[in-house]
């Protein structure tokens, strides 16, 4: 197998790239993760992935040949707005109040360049997650695990947080930061088999 770039310092994703036994290595995109607010809120994740993508092909050295690299990005969707990764103690305190006793969407999108054919392509998949409700003890206790660190909306579903999950309609692993069925569809979709 050819091995891909990951556009990711996401721990979760290179731990299923390695469970699809895929060799890959990462380098970190620097990208303004600012959102715009002309664009609708279900193509944040797709516009926000493929600037990965784009800059990791810029850091290249020119002339270095590129057959993979993969980008991919998690939001979440509730009432209205998009959230992200919460940058404080106080604001992911914030956001799981709002998010506990409710349901919200997971939206992650992956774009993949195939530098054989020099094209990129993406998928974009939707989980909806509902928590329980929570008291304000239960939310700084989770808080206090720190797990809300680079996590959108404040919160790993693999990890803690899944103590207050109480249901999931969709991609579990889509939720995680990298929808699998996904990932494998659209390598497939492009020449690339994992089935070796």
């Amino acid at each position: 197998m050819e091995p891909i770039i990951l556009a990711s310092s996401s721990p979760r994703r290179q731990e299923i790239l390695k469970m699809l036994k895929i060799p890959f290595r990462v380098i970190i995109p620097n990208i303004d993760e600012t959102l715009s607010s002309v664009i609708e809120l279900e193509q944040v994740p797709e516009l926000l992935a493929r600037e990965k993508v784009t800059a990791v092909i810029h850091s290249l050295p020119a002339g270095q040949e590129i057959q993979w690299i993969l980008g991919a990005d998690t939001v979440i969707l509730f009432d209205g707005k998009v959230i992200g990764k919460p940058e404080t103690h106080e604001q992911a305190v914030e956001y799981l109040t709002a998010l506990q006793g409710t349901s919200h969407t997971v939206l992650t999108a992956l774009v993949l360049y195939n530098g054989h054919k020099k094209k990129t392509v993406s998928r974009l998949c939707k989980t909806k997650v509902t928590f329980a409700p929570m008291t304000s003890e239960e939310i700084e206790w989770y808080v206090e695990t720190g797990e809300w660190h680079g996590a959108a909306g404040g919160y790993r579903i693999q990890s803690l947080a899944s103590c207050f999950i109480s249901n999931i309609e969709g991609s579990y692993s889509g939720a995680v930061g990298l929808p699998i069925f996904e990932l494998y569809d659209i390598l497939k979709e492009q020449g690339y088999s994992i089935l070796e």
